[in-house]
């Protein structure tokens, strides 16, 4: 008696090989995404840190349609980087706190929990961000892709604004930038 083999066609090899290849990327994303740029920290413009602030830093940032409510803490500067919370949205120490001319600079990964629904923020968004002591209502003006590099979206500036970023992108080679401004 002869046993005969079972013969697996190489097609049919082929695409089993891409189904558990769909399988483990849709399972378990963190193993085989490289680490989001979003952990490198951020690198800061020395000028940031030349400035008196002064106030209180936000303690927490709410976007109501997109049913985002975050904690804030303070993000130091370390060899001329921000740190970045793995937990909360960080505010940039060097940048303006809310309700003081300047540019407010609020970070996270884009993740559930933290940053991740800004993909779907739109112009005239309303965001509130808590300081110490006070509601701070601001109004998005602007969203924009723009590359890692691209660091003078979190310069300060001459009028009162809030800049949200977090990375986008294929692999997180972007960054998501939304720029508000006081609703008053």
């Amino acid at each position: 008696m002869s046993t005969r083999r079972s013969q697996v066609s190489p097609r049919h090899r082929l695409g089993l090989v891409f189904l558990i290849l769909a399988a483990v990327l849709l399972l378990a994303p963190q193993y085989v995404r490289p680490q989001s740029a979003a952990a490198e920290p951020i690198l800061i413009d020395q000028q940031l840190l030349s400035q008196v602030v002064s106030g209180h830093p936000p303690v927490r940032i709410i976007i109501p349609r997109l049913q985002m409510d975050i904690p804030v803490v303070e993000a130091r500067v370390v060899n001329g980087y921000w740190e970045l919370s793995e937990v909360a949205a960080s505010h940039g120490q060097g940048s303006a706190y809310p309700g003081q001319t300047g540019n407010t600079v609020i970070f996270a990964h884009a993740r559930e929990g933290l940053f991740l629904p800004l993909r779907d923020i739109t112009k005239d968004e309303l965001i509130y961000v808590l300081g110490q002591d006070a509601w701070h209502r601001y109004k998005v003006t602007e969203t924009e892709l723009v590359g890692p590099d691209q660091v003078e979206v979190i310069a300060p500036s001459e009028d009162e604004r809030l800049t949200l970023y977090t990375c986008s992108g294929f692999l997180d080679s972007k960054r998501l930038i939304v720029t508000a401004v006081p609703d008053v």
